[in-house]
């Protein structure tokens, strides 16, 4: 089953949940930051984060201690902390770029986030007590061009991040002054700050820009989406053995374990697919939509041509898609559960629409649904 949420026109370039997941922040492709609470059936709006100059890229809302970061293309970042008069307060975050912040992520633990940005850079970012503020430690070789993804491994340490130079990388964000020295992993035993652990390239053949990268639930494995309309997973402890599979869709977006070896894929398609992770190989699951394939009602009146027209602007020619998205779906955000074990998730589109995906009654409903 799906719920819809449809907040407007405008499209939705990401969102994210409260940890107790019943506040949302979004942004609708703008330079604000709108927050909603559950009304019932409806949302009400609680708050507006309005400071940045140019449009927001990504959002972050960190479950355990409450707190929102937000990057835009302003080249700035903000900490948002819900104060005792239920106003949201802000600190600058001293980012240290040239470019736009391109995407934004809390760590596991919460002590740390990083920024990946236009400058070919990831910003570590972490609170400095004698400061009193957010500072950062810049990760920058060998990485040539924009970051576009990132995404945390479970020991608060490793950050695999993606990017516009045909590579997925991942690096160690080990920061002495605010975490213990780190054990050993499948990616390596040698962690200091700003180490490259390893590097993937997308294809022998460059094969497109990454969208987006994930880290299994257990941190040994990691998957990204290509904009050749691939996906891939790296396997760290099968001798960092690269499975991939080019697909016949549009490229994904984003992705995220849903179980210890399936993947829920979103992008230019418009309806998520899922992806099967074997021991050697990643095989195209199903769509997690059926096709909503309309008969027609026959000949169209002049009188509905007109209503058509003058009340949506559209006439009989125009297409609309069988499914629940009409446009590209942008961003997948875990609602209910954790990674690896999701129960229900969410995805933003550019349609204005936001819809929560239940994977129970979703595979009671579609036989052929492979989870």
């Amino acid at each position: 089953m799906t719920t819809v949420h449809n907040f407007g026109v405008s499209p939705i370039s990401c969102h994210s949940w409260s940890g107790d997941r019943k506040s949302l922040a979004l942004s609708q492709n703008s330079n604000e930051v709108t927050l909603f609470s559950s009304s019932g059936s409806d949302w009400k709006q609680t708050g507006l984060l309005d400071q940045h100059d140019l449009r927001v890229t990504s959002i972050d809302w960190a479950p355990k201690t409450n707190r929102i970061v937000t990057c835009s293309s302003d080249r700035n970042a903000y900490v948002w902390v819900l104060d005792d008069n239920n106003v949201w307060k802000k600190t600058l975050v001293l980012l240290r770029i040239n470019r736009a912040a391109t995407c934004v992520r809390w760590s596991p633990e919460e002590n740390k986030f990083a920024v990946g940005s236009g400058a070919k850079i990831i910003s570590i970012c972490y609170h400095e007590k004698e400061f009193d503020g957010w500072v950062s430690k810049h990760i920058k070789k060998p990485m040539q061009s924009t970051v576009t993804s990132i995404d945390w491994h479970p020991n608060n340490i490793l950050i695999a991040a993606g990017s516009t130079d045909f590579k997925v990388r991942v690096f160690s964000s080990f920061v002495k002054d605010v975490e213990a020295r780190p054990s050993p992993t499948e990616w390596g035993s040698k962690m200091p700050m700003g180490y490259l652990m390893k590097e993937f390239s997308n294809s022998s053949a460059g094969g497109g820009w990454v969208h987006a990268v994930s880290f299994s639930p257990d941190g040994s494995k990691l998957a990204w989406a290509g904009h050749d309309s691939s996906i891939s997973v790296a396997d760290a402890a099968n001798d960092m053995l690269v499975m991939k599979l080019k697909t016949n869709l549009l490229p994904m977006c984003s992705l995220t374990w849903i179980r210890p070896n399936t993947i829920a894929a979103a992008g230019h398609n418009c309806v998520p697919y899922t992806f099967i992770v074997e021991s050697d190989a990643v095989k195209l699951g199903s769509a997690m939509e059926e096709d909503k394939k309309k008969e027609s009602s026959g000949k169209t009146s002049a009188m509905d041509l007109f209503k058509n027209k003058d009340k949506l602007g559209q006439n009989e020619l125009e297409t609309k898609l069988n499914f629940t998205h009409q446009k590209q779906i942008a961003e997948i955000r875990i609602v209910g559960g954790q990674k690896g074990d999701v129960d229900t998730f969410s995805t933003c589109s550019l349609d204005g629409k936001i819809v929560v995906w239940n994977l129970k009654t979703l595979a009671g409903q579609m036989k052929g649904l492979k989870i």
